[in-house]
């Protein structure tokens, strides 16, 4: 039975870094930190319009969604109202608005993450190995960026070991899925594919496209 849903926050800022996912982690977890044990909780980048100088700018549309099991709904709902500093950057989570996992014939994970495969073709490789082991049957793919070249994502992460800062670099591909079943589409969104959740990785949405003037545009690359 599916008990995981969405929590999407209306966030009202300026900008933040385009690379936030660990701040952002780091803000929520400051607030509640039981949410560093709450098993099948996710944190999705949050939305806005990349300068393309490593930051975003947030719009009236910028949302945060958190995915989570129902049972959390009331713990995680503590966020709203709250003020986060996510790297130096102040950010105010609105209302939430709950939303169940709709069925979808193509999703998109802004960075799905596998260790140990950061070249296109291993990387699919595993990640089909991943959809056999869900028992999902679909077709997966990288789209291409602005030269034509496999989708490749990069996240930095700062930690403190022994008193010193350190940064690690977590390599990942944009990844969409498509011909999907109803089972399969919810199954996929429920336990995504590679790992750090809580880092915005392997999160699945329905792949939407939108269209501007003469081109179209996939909505997660405009917004995300």
């Amino acid at each position: 039975m599916n008990n995981i849903i969405n929590l999407s926050f209306p966030v009202t800022g300026t900008e933040l870094w385009a690379d936030h996912n660990h701040r952002l982690c780091a803000a929520i977890c400051t607030q509640l930190p039981e949410l560093h044990e709450l098993k099948g909780f996710a944190i999705n980048t949050i939305t806005g319009i990349p300068n393309k100088q490593g930051k975003i700018s947030l719009t009236h549309k910028s949302r945060l969604l958190l995915r989570l099991p129902v049972e959390a709904i009331a713990q995680v709902y503590q966020l709203t109202g709250k003020t986060l500093d996510v790297g130096g950057y102040a950010i105010q989570l609105g209302n939430p608005e709950l939303q169940t996992l709709k069925p979808v014939e193509s999703l998109k994970a802004r960075i799905v993450t596998i260790k140990g495969y950061t070249e296109p073709a291993l990387f699919l490789g595993a990640a089909h190995r991943q959809l056999q082991q869900l028992e999902i049957n679909a077709n997966i793919g990288i789209p291409a960026n602005e030269q034509g070249e496999p989708k490749r994502l990069t996240l930095t992460i700062k930690k403190k070991v022994r008193g010193e800062i350190k940064k690690y670099t977590i390599v990942g591909f944009s990844v969409i899925v498509s011909e999907l079943s109803a089972e399969d589409s919810i199954k996929l969104q429920i336990h995504g594919l590679g790992g750090k959740r809580r880092l915005g990785c392997g999160i699945f949405c329905p792949n939407i496209t939108i269209y501007q003037g003469r081109r179209e545009y996939d909505a997660k690359a405009v917004i995300s």
